[in-house]
């Protein structure tokens, strides 16, 4: 007979009115099919294994089931399976199982209860969003992150429970995105994060991340800039769609500052009235990539911005004057505006591009492009400034021909680079 280390009760005791005072024998298949349903549940309870039963609803179905108590003294019910699913003999295997794990502090009902109310990968993207993205990230990295989960994210994993999800199952929808490498890394990233939250929340055991060894796809480096050609004819397709109104004036407006700030495109969104100060020729930004900045506007600029209409508190107003242009709005736009111009490869981050690209061919040094586009280091800088001018292999020109001069015997003329006026 079995013993438990916690008291069983009996079915007197625990079923109270459900109990209709059935004679206990050992349930087989005949007892099984022969007990009828009724206006309540009938439960029958085997004499060989105590707190093994069935349970026959007034609808007819028969479950197996186990009745005891857990640890902390409380009554639990817990459904082995069908009748038809389960033979009678099948069920009592997995009742003895079961009541052995019980007899060890187990409790099958309860770890049952927890991953019924265990949440979906849905809901924690949404706390995600409200607890760690909202608070912690700026409006224009939230909204890519929105776009991610509502378009990657809960389509393919929304309804699982998160303690669920396998790296086998990360690994398929980051493969199902390869055609389009930086958002595959980008939602593989964004997983990641949320993921490491919900360890740290409590719904999934510490290092147990399935986004750990998927590995990100090469995304290619572009650095396209635009020729004084291809700016024409965007400007042409710009001022035909001012002519024929086909689209909005805060979009134009959006597109050709960004061509002649080199500013950033979440910057132009945000950029409100109060940020400019023509008198100054500058924008201020308090809240940029990296963090507040001033962006020192050109002659073409601050003449845009001066015949620019004021509806609403921002630049690029939007339709609705109380709120911000959105990426999708400017970029579904923009896919328009390439098209007409006959430019399908340009992204509207090229302008940016241009901008350093251009910087850099005027001869000014890589701290004064590192401040025109706002970059935090010089890192991103160099690029711009040597991509034509070539300072370095100048120098180095200079240097190892001087040197080699010296190794051969002969005395190398060295000629003193005119000093450039310093631009005020």
């Amino acid at each position: 007979m079995f013993t438990s280390a916690y008291p069983l009760i009996t079915p007197n005791q625990c079923l109270g009115s459900d109990w209709r005072g059935q004679e206990m024998s050992k349930l087989s298949q005949s007892v099984v099919t022969r007990t009828k349903p009724a206006k309540s549940d009938v439960f029958v309870w085997d004499s060989k294994l105590p707190g093994f039963g069935l349970r026959v609803k007034p609808s007819g179905v028969r479950s197996f089931i186990i009745q005891y108590r857990n640890a902390g003294g409380r009554s639990r019910r817990y459904t082995i399976g069908r009748h038809g699913v389960l033979t009678p003999e099948e069920a009592r295997t997995e009742a003895k199982q079961l009541l052995g794990q019980i007899a060890k502090g187990a409790d099958p009902a309860s770890g049952r209860s927890s991953a019924r109310k265990a949440p979906t990968m849905g809901e924690l993207a949404d706390r995600y969003l409200r607890e760690h993205a909202e608070p912690h990230k700026k409006p224009s990295s939230v909204a890519e992150d929105r776009r991610l989960i509502e378009a990657r994210v809960k389509p393919k994993l929304g309804a699982m429970k998160v303690g669920d999800v396998a790296r086998a199952d990360i690994a398929k929808l980051h493969h199902a995105l390869r055609a389009t490498p930086y958002e595959a890394n980008r939602t593989l990233a964004l997983l990641s994060k949320m993921f490491s939250l919900a360890e740290l929340w409590g719904l999934r055991a510490d290092g147990t991340n399935p986004c750990r060894h998927v590995k990100r796809y090469r995304e290619s480096k572009r650095e396209r800039f635009l020729s004084a050609d291809e700016l024409g004819r965007i400007g042409k397709a710009l001022t035909e769609a001012e002519r024929s109104r086909s689209e909005s004036e805060g979009v134009i407006a959006a597109i050709r500052l960004l061509a002649l700030t080199g500013c950033r495109l979440s910057e132009i969104l945000v950029l409100r009235w109060d940020h400019v100060d023509l008198e100054k020729s500058a924008l201020r930004l308090p809240d940029a990539k990296a963090g507040a900045r001033i962006v020192p506007l050109g002659a073409a600029a601050r003449a845009l911005l001066a015949k620019l209409p004021k509806h609403g508190i921002y630049v690029a107003a939007g339709d609705d004057l109380d709120g911000p242009l959105s990426v999708w709005v400017v970029e579904k736009a923009w896919g328009r505006l390439r098209t007409a111009a006959k430019l399908a490869d340009v992204r509207l981050h090229d302008f940016r591009h241009t901008v350093g690209t251009y910087g850099g061919q005027a001869g000014f040094n890589a701290f004064v492009v590192r401040d025109l586009l706002g970059h935090k280091t010089l890192a991103m800088t160099g690029r711009y400034v040597e991509r034509d001018i070539h300072p370095l292999r100048t120098a180095a020109d200079a240097v190892s021909g001087r040197i080699a001069a010296a190794m051969q015997g002969n005395v190398a003329n060295v000629a003193k680079l005119e000093r450039r006026k310093r631009s005020r």
